[in-house]
């Protein structure tokens, strides 16, 4: 399988028991990607995702629990913030109106050489740069994976 960046949704997703349909989709996304070594994220990614687990409204973890993920997710090698990822992020922004913060994703993921970007929070089936195509694993039409038996 080619190379997939992760946005932080969908880590969150994969720790919220309040929504046990988008959780069930992220957590065999998230074990497919670590099985096969293909799952690709950035410091952003981890520093998004522990915000929101220990968010008391939001996934209020134990924050040992938020910790031993962000620690565990560090083995897929996050893209740390330069300056040639702020100068991509700036192309991208103004040429595809992104926000800024989902900018700075988009060019992490290229910069990792990624093919797909699973992220709910950008357009579904919208390709990048002719390259990188963002998939939103919650749409109806998106590829479906499971977790094994």
């Amino acid at each position: 399988m080619s190379r997939v960046f992760v946005d932080t949704n969908i880590l969150a997703y994969a720790r919220d028991r309040r929504d046990m349909h988008k959780q069930r989709i992220a957590t065999a996304w998230l074990a497919m990607l670590a099985r096969e070594r293909s799952g690709r994220l950035s410091w952003q990614v981890l520093t998004e995702f522990y915000a929101v687990a220990m968010h008391p409204r939001k996934l209020a973890m134990v924050e040992d629990a938020a910790r031993a993920d962000v620690r565990a997710l560090q083995a897929w090698n996050p893209i740390g913030p330069d300056a040639e990822l702020l100068e991509t992020a700036w192309s991208l922004q103004t040429r595809y109106g992104f926000a800024w913060w989902d900018a700075m994703i988009v060019a992490a993921a290229q910069k990792a050489g990624c093919d797909t970007l699973l992220s709910e929070d950008m357009q579904h089936g919208q390709i990048i740069d002719g390259k990188l195509t963002v998939i939103d694993p919650f749409a109806t039409d998106a590829p479906k994976v499971t977790l094994p038996p």
